[in-house]
């Protein structure tokens, strides 16, 4: 962009031009003396000055030095500060654009931003601009283009890292996450597993904990890509371990939410979903952390309380007094059951009718732990203190101390089933670990400890065959025991049976029938619920069965009442490999 000033006689011929009779010269100002700033001007004037003088000295001259001097300072006035501004302006320009989806004018613009910037040797503003408009070049199938640039980027790179002697990894990294990402685009894997391990190399090098969360994403979406499910979640499962361990709560939320943009932008629905379920689980979990510090306080101060209570209880001599407040404590503990089951009856209940609402769904567990652990924990001690009484007068009141120690030890088991029940519903989407299991050798072992519950006149049997299943080998155990036990409770004579069968490639049944008693027509459709009966706690407490009803569901499978069996009970616990 040169401007040429042509001096004469005193002849003013054109803008910038004067013409003189001892012959003409030039002054050639380029768009590089302007870039050198404000001393390279004032040394062309200087000498510009100088030529005037030995070429003519007539007063005419004068006017025309005037005229030149004005030319020249209006040129410096506009544009002696442009290229310390160009390139943002030019740069604020393509943003500008940019933001009104011009898209055609923000490539251009990024582009003269780059040489600008590349220009004054800003390199990080120079990759910057550079990588905007390769992403515009991307957005309209211009690899070639695209890649073009990338390689002047990387020339740009090399050039600056000669001139101050180290490696700009950091430079290095978007412009090899920008070519890896025009690979993916063009579905070509080889070509981008190069890049990615290259990626990987600079990432290394740079010992840059950003760079390395940024490879992770870039990793993940090269995997999922490319259908590599398995390498893609454990990409994001690192990432979000590391969050996890730097308490970076807000981070590991942005995971989530990053992965369903990738399921949703591939319209990959079971990784959508899967990412959505983790998401709620872990929503929950930081309600649950920030929630602990509360409820440590809290216990803090019942323990406080609880010791008082105990140093001043110990003042007190008389045995009667000390019988009349335990009997007391275990009316309003009692009392305390009775209104925690109905709140978790009307919970449970409210819950299953609300299932749309996840925001709902959320608060109302996070209620329902706190209130159960601690009610628990103001149980415990209470419960402790009341056994060992029970324990001191025995032998004063043999009779009463049992039985009080029997309804103890019946509060201690419902509070634990309670605890267990709410913690089954908080992770039902939390699979237990599957293990292979020989079929017929497992039913034989579990009917086996179920012998000594059954009554003389009851025959045992067993029909598995020799087949290896994918299970949770306790879990299961567990289940299958509580109903043999329930079956013997129920059943004077006849059989106990335990089946075992097929029914497809990846489910199988677990069949338990007796003949006992059977269920009332009337309690078959409650059998899996909890608190549908108001019972004697010493006789139990109605939680066995919608437990196992829970470890079955954690254990992808189910476990359902046979209402057309009439001749006994038959339970069946279906579970899916």
């Amino acid at each position: 962009m040169g401007m040429i000033l042509r001096i004469a006689s005193s002849r003013i011929v054109g803008q910038g031009d004067i013409v003189g009779r001892s012959g003409y010269f030039s002054l050639n100002l380029s768009a590089n003396s302007v870039m050198r700033g404000r001393l390279d001007a004032r040394r062309t004037l200087k000498s510009l000055v100088a030529d005037l003088r030995v070429n003519n000295k007539s007063n005419s001259m004068k006017t025309s030095i005037v005229t030149l001097l004005i030319t020249f300072c209006f040129y410096l006035s506009v544009y002696a500060q442009a290229p310390q501004d160009k390139a943002t302006e030019l740069k604020e320009q393509a943003l500008s654009s940019l933001k009104q989806k011009d898209y055609i004018k923000a490539r251009y613009l990024f582009k003269k931003a780059y040489e600008a910037f590349a220009v004054r040797e800003n390199y990080p503003q120079a990759i910057e601009c550079g990588i905007q408009a390769n992403a515009l070049y991307v957005r309209e199938n211009f690899y070639k283009e695209g890649f073009e640039l990338c390689r002047n980027m990387e020339q740009l790179i090399w050039t600056g890292e000669q001139k101050q002697n180290k490696v700009f990894y950091d430079l290095r990294f978007p412009i090899s996450k920008e070519r890896l990402q025009m690979y993916i685009s063009l579905k070509n894997p080889a070509q981008a597993k190069n890049q990615l391990d290259k990626l990987e190399e600079i990432a290394s090098l740079a010992k840059n904990d950003s760079l390395m969360e940024v490879l992770l994403y870039t990793k993940a979406n090269y995997y999922y890509t490319f259908n590599q499910n398995t390498q893609g979640d454990a990409c994001f499962r690192k990432l979000i371990s590391q969050y996890k361990e730097k308490k970076d709560y807000d981070k590991v939320s942005d995971c989530y939410k990053t992965l369903i943009g990738i399921a949703r932008k591939a319209n990959n629905a079971p990784l959508m979903e899967r990412t959505y379920e983790s998401y709620i689980v872990w929503t929950d979990s930081v309600k649950a952390l920030t929630a602990q510090d509360e409820l440590n306080v809290l216990k803090r101060k019942y323990d406080e309380s609880l010791q008082t209570i105990q140093d001043k209880d110990s003042t007190v001599s008389a045995k009667q007094y000390i019988i009349i407040g335990l009997c007391t404590l275990v009316a309003i503990l009692v009392a305390a059951i009775i209104v925690l089951a109905i709140l978790l009856l009307k919970f449970i209940t409210g819950n299953r009718k609300l299932k749309k609402s996840v925001v709902i769904a959320n608060e109302h567990n996070e209620l329902k732990t706190k209130f159960i652990r601690n009610i628990s924990s103001q149980m415990e001690p209470t419960l402790n203190t009341l056994g060992t009484s029970a324990k001191e007068l025995s032998a004063q009141a043999p009779r009463y101390a049992e039985q009080m120690q029997a309804q103890v030890a019946a509060l201690k088991q419902f509070s634990d089933n309670i605890q267990e029940l709410s913690s089954l519903e908080n992770s039902l989407t939390e699979p237990y670990e599957m293990g292979e299991v020989n079929a017929g050798t497992f039913c034989e072992s579990v009917m086996e400890k179920a012998k000594e519950f059954m009554k003389p006149d009851v025959t045992p049997s067993v029909n598995a065959p020799k087949l290896q299943v994918k299970t949770n080998k306790e879990q299961l155990e567990r289940i299958l025991l509580y109903l043999l036990k329930n079956a013997a409770f129920y059943t004077e004579q006849g059989r106990i049976s335990l089946d075992f069968k097929k029914r497809g490639a990846h489910t199988h049944q677990f069949i338990i029938t007796d003949t006992g008693t059977g269920i009332p027509a009337e309690q078959q459709e409650n059998l899996f619920k909890p608190f549908t009966q108001v019972k004697d706690l010493t006789t139990g407490d109605g939680l066995g069965l919608p437990i196992c009803s829970l470890i079955a569901t954690k254990m992808n499978g189910s476990l359902t009442l046979d209402t057309s069996y009439t001749k006994g009970c038959r339970f069946i616990l279906e579970l899916h490999a």
